[in-house]
């Protein structure tokens, strides 16, 4: 074979997408996403675009502050004296052969309660910043759920199904609704810690399109650059980068075209031009040096705090939903402690609550709480009655989740446990009606939010769900 390499010099990167692009004529190399949005022929619209709600809604943006593992309502937000009145007995409302490990009697709170704000709410001592704050929040006592066991009520929270085969609560957002800015993601997701393995599912698409799948920021190490894996590329400069990428996307574009429909390729496109905006735009969200000492003090220093910062500064800039989980470095479930230690719910309250009662502050401050909205709370609660000496096994029949912001009522409290706060009695809510009333408060009707898929119509709360009406400002 002759060597050619004398005939054609080489070219450089730029010289050579410049002739390769050169030779397709009209599609040129502009910007897949930026150029589609001006009309561009040939370009496939961004599926992350905003788009219009079924109604007017009350909030824009979700901040979801995830407790994993289960923390204890009796001992945080939802004050049982009779707990104390009553030490040591088992009365026949706790008394659940269904509850493993809590054949025992009650076990009074090992922390003190107090009254705060106008409304005189009972917090526990250890959520001393959020108590502050208590007039801004509206409190759920009636949660419950449908399984103790967390991998599957985990799932149940934040997709609506016992099993990772759903999109979860942001990814149905996303495609409800798109997002305000085209350069981050549409769905974040944040915790102190390395990615947590097999909990994608818990921000993922599933079978909804890959445009409204979240990504994840591990926040430990606070470094703009590398908050995300393989953020920046050491080869080539932005505006070589950018011909690279309109150039595949082209080229991929053309190969959609000649099959008519291609989710996976769809998604690829996507993938790649969001790949390219988020490297500039992720640095800039996720820096917060130029932050002034008065909102760094406000937040605190805890690992979890930060990323309460990093949250507002997202919804700020657009982002349409963000998941901060309290996991720590090693354990996934960080309130699971609560099984043989209770009294370890100070330690895990003190590394989130300042930073919980600085977000709903800072976000008043700067305008952004009435339609931002924040939901706290974990899988499920724990027990009244004890596991050993000093702890409480998981309890699904009735647990405390708030909400603030974002339309519903300040300062409200909505539900009841039973006198002992082991079950829901009064307004019970399942998971399925809060998502039902999360979508209805940013707009969305929940039994119209479908998708098809498999041969039938699939949505968030399933063939169930009721919007709660009455928290609702």
């Amino acid at each position: 074979m002759n060597d050619h390499r004398d005939a054609f010099p080489p070219l450089s990167r730029r010289d050579a997408l410049r002739r390769i692009g050169a030779g397709f004529g009209s599609l040129g190399l502009a910007s897949v996403m930026g150029e589609a949005q001006q009309g561009a022929e040939g370009v496939l619209a961004s599926p992350l675009a905003p788009k219009v709600p079924h109604f007017a809604p009350k909030a824009k943006h979700v901040i979801q502050l995830f407790m994993p593992g289960g923390p204890s309502q009796v001992d945080t937000f939802d004050y049982k004296p009779m707990i104390a009145k009553h030490a040591g007995e088992r009365p026949a409302v706790v008394d659940k052969k269904s509850l493993r490990n809590t054949k025992n009697g009650l076990l009074p709170s090992p922390f003190e309660f107090r009254q705060h704000g106008q409304t005189g709410k009972w917090v526990s001592e250890i959520f001393r910043h959020t108590a502050e704050v208590s007039d801004e929040i509206c409190f759920i006592h009636s949660m419950h759920t449908d399984i103790p066991e967390h991998a599957g009520a985990m799932l149940m929270f934040n997709l609506g199904h016992l099993q990772p085969s759903r999109p979860s609560l942001g990814s149905w957002l996303c495609y409800g609704l798109g997002s305000e800015n085209q350069e981050l993601p549409g769905l974040v997701a944040m915790s102190p810690r390395a990615q947590p393995r097999g909990k994608s599912a818990h921000w993922g698409n599933a079978f909804l399109p890959g445009a409204y799948s979240g990504v994840y920021a591990n926040i430990a190490s606070m470094k703009p650059g590398s908050i995300l894996q393989n953020l920046s590329n050491p080869h080539l400069p932005r505006p070589e980068q950018r011909e690279q990428a309109s150039l595949l996307s082209r080229l991929n574009g053309i190969d959609l075209e000649r099959q008519g429909a291609d989710q996976k390729l769809e998604s690829s496109i996507h993938a790649m031009e969001m790949a390219f905006r988020m490297q500039f735009a992720v640095p800039d969200a996720f820096d917060t040096r130029h932050e002034s000492k008065a909102t760094l003090d406000l937040y605190g220093e805890s690992e979890f705090a930060q990323g309460c910062l990093i949250a507002r500064r997202l919804v700020e800039r657009g982002v349409r939903m963000v998941q901060i989980s309290h996991s720590v470095s090693g354990y996934d479930i960080a309130w699971d402690t609560g099984h043989g230690d209770i009294p370890h719910h100070r330690e895990l309250a003190h590394q989130c609550d300042q930073g919980i009662a600085g977000l709903i502050r800072d976000l008043k401050l700067r305008g952004l709480l009435e339609d931002t909205l924040i939901l706290w709370g974990g899988e499920f609660g724990r027990a009244p009655t004890s596991e050993g000496t000093k702890g409480r096994d998981h309890d699904h029949y009735g647990f405390t989740v708030w909400m603030a912001g974002g339309g519903v009522k300040p300062g409200y409290t909505y539900g009841a446990t039973d006198e002992f706060g082991c079950s829901a009695v009064t307004n019970r809510v399942h998971v399925h009606d809060l998502h039902a009333t999360i979508l209805h408060l940013m707009g969305l009707d929940h039994e119209r939010l479908t998708y098809r898929y498999s041969g039938r119509d699939f949505r968030l709360t399933d063939v169930h769900g009721k919007v709660i009406h009455d928290i609702i400002a």
